[in-house]
């Protein structure tokens, strides 16, 4: 079975408490192990967008199947290259990637573009 959620959120500060939000038409259609960190990530990402990306809104689409779970974020950004994180385990701010990175199956971003995605692996 699959499910899916898309839908278009406004670039401000209530953007990722938006997104958290809509993400409330998942409970009960995925793994509810995996929800908290679909949450976290989501959140850190659509922050990110809303910091760094260009004008307008910002697209989150998920697609959740048996065994696996796809998340993008869409924005009109210029781009940006992910470096690692090896800052002082203190700083505030600047996690986003960096959890992406632990919490994922896999990750990345489409060249030329503040697109973000990751994936889940439901089976691993």
């Amino acid at each position: 079975m699959s499910t899916e959620l898309s839908i278009e959120i406004p670039r401000n500060a209530q953007a990722p408490f938006l997104a958290r939000r809509a993400l409330a038409d998942l409970d009960g259609k995925i793994d509810p192990d995996v929800l908290p960190d679909v949450r976290l990530l989501v959140s850190e990402l659509i922050t990110n967008s809303v910091k760094y990306g260009g004008d307008g809104p910002v697209r989150l689409e998920i697609t959740a199947a048996d065994d696996r779970i796809r998340a993008e974020i869409i924005d009109q950004g210029v781009g940006f290259t992910p470096i690692a994180r090896n800052d002082d385990l203190d700083k505030v701010g600047g996690w986003g990637l960096h959890l992406t990175e632990h919490l994922t199956t896999d990750w990345g971003t489409h060249e030329g573009s503040t697109h973000v995605w990751f994936e889940i692996d439901l089976s691993a």
